[in-house]
């Protein structure tokens, strides 16, 4: 048995800097695991529902290929492996509304998931083989973490209703920060930008089960109940069908975090929202992550971490920085501080910024970093967070 590794000298993966925690950018192939508890009886179902989607998700590009197993001491429990080339391509298709359509006959037979997602660092071979190359990199190093889980949801309200959803959202009592003996809720952030709501949470521990523990919590029910008339999608939190379908559209995944690894308690929270054009969410998250990385080796960088989350063509760039965002060169405060790496920008955005041509002027840096700065509602950090 061979362990295979990329050679030092045939880099089969971006190398991410070393203050990166997480990123879906590395080049390396995905391994997804889905573990699945199915119904007393309705294996049959399953299986001939999971054999649609089987057959559909052969085609989709850059699926590799994948397993369904079973226990061999609990029948109602199976699990589905699948291998991707990288993450940027399972994302766009489990975000896309077709997988939210395809995987909607399961939910009948299925009483619980959960989804795990890795890098492959390693893998056995044989001896020249050259594992790894003909499919995909493998993760170059591996990355060395704070603790903390960063996920973000996303929605829109009725056009008009943003003040009373502000109002709503702001003052509410926090959710007992302490999930279980291993889980904790460390922070939460909300945002707002036009109609569109962010909110963003650090956890410490289980993400899925820090989830389900604030959905119970009777405080943030009642507020989840009185946006329900603002929201522009339709949602009946008593269905858990169609909450599941909307927390499935709302989903917002971090991409990508990096940190100057340093803290400052003076510390500002803000947020930028950088509208995509369309299919264009990923390569400009992706852009970026390349700067943020950049600039977390640059001391006189205001910003001390930045958290990348995107889905399609919604890309939200969540940063900690000294002082004020707008108080310094904007190229900065947006993540783009390279003239080439700004007129790129220009191509990737939806709107009347996204036009072709030479790299925007000192001005229109100003305006972009005023039009995709988004309102801080909240931001809680749990006790001794």
């Amino acid at each position: 048995m061979t362990i295979t590794s990329p050679p030092a000298s045939e880099p089969l993966t971006r190398q991410a800097s070393h203050h990166v925690s997480q990123s879906v950018f590395d080049g390396s192939r995905l391994r997804v695991v889905l573990l699945v508890e199915v119904y007393d009886g309705a294996q049959q179902q399953f299986l001939e529902t999971y054999e649609q989607l089987r057959s559909h998700v052969e085609s989709v590009p850059g699926h590799l290929g994948e397993q369904l197993c079973q226990s061999i001491e609990n029948p109602s429990q199976w699990l589905i492996t699948s291998e991707w080339e990288s993450a940027p391509p399972f994302l766009n298709w489990v975000s896309s509304e077709e997988h939210v359509r395809m995987v909607k006959p399961l939910h009948s037979c299925v009483r619980d998931t959960r989804s795990l997602r890795f890098h492959v660092v390693r893998e056995t071979g044989h001896p020249g083989a050259g594992a790894g190359t003909a499919r995909g990199g493998l993760q170059t190093s591996p990355r060395i973490g704070d603790g903390v889980i960063r996920h973000a949801l996303t929605f829109t309200v009725k056009p008009g209703s943003e003040g009373a959803v502000g109002e709503i959202l702001a003052d509410y009592a926090s959710p007992e920060p302490r999930v279980d003996d291993t889980t904790r809720l460390c922070r939460t952030s909300l945002f707002l930008h036009g109609n569109r709501v962010v909110r963003a949470i650090e956890v410490r521990g289980d993400l899925l089960a820090a989830l389900r523990h604030v959905a119970e919590q009777p405080e943030v029910r009642a507020v989840e109940e009185a946006i329900n008339p603002y929201l522009e999608q339709v949602r009946d939190l008593g269905d858990p069908e169609s909450a599941r379908v909307f927390y499935t559209r709302a989903a917002l995944p971090a991409v990508h975090h990096v940190t100057a690894g340093e803290e400052d308690p003076a510390a500002r929270r803000q947020a930028l929202s950088y509208p995509a054009r369309p299919g264009c969410g990923m390569r400009l998250a992706r852009l970026l992550a390349d700067r943020d990385e950049a600039a977390a080796d640059d001391p006189h960088s205001p910003v001390l971490c930045s958290t990348i989350f995107q889905r399609d063509d919604v890309v939200v760039r969540m940063v900690d920085v000294r002082g004020r965002l707008d108080a310094g060169d904007p190229s900065v405060s947006l993540g783009l501080t390279d003239p080439a790496q700004v007129a790129e920008l220009t191509t990737l955005l939806d709107g009347p910024a996204g036009t072709a041509g030479p790299a925007p002027a000192g001005g229109d840096l100003t305006r972009a970093l005023g039009g995709a700065r988004m309102e801080l509602v909240t931001d809680r950090r749990s006790p001794g967070a």
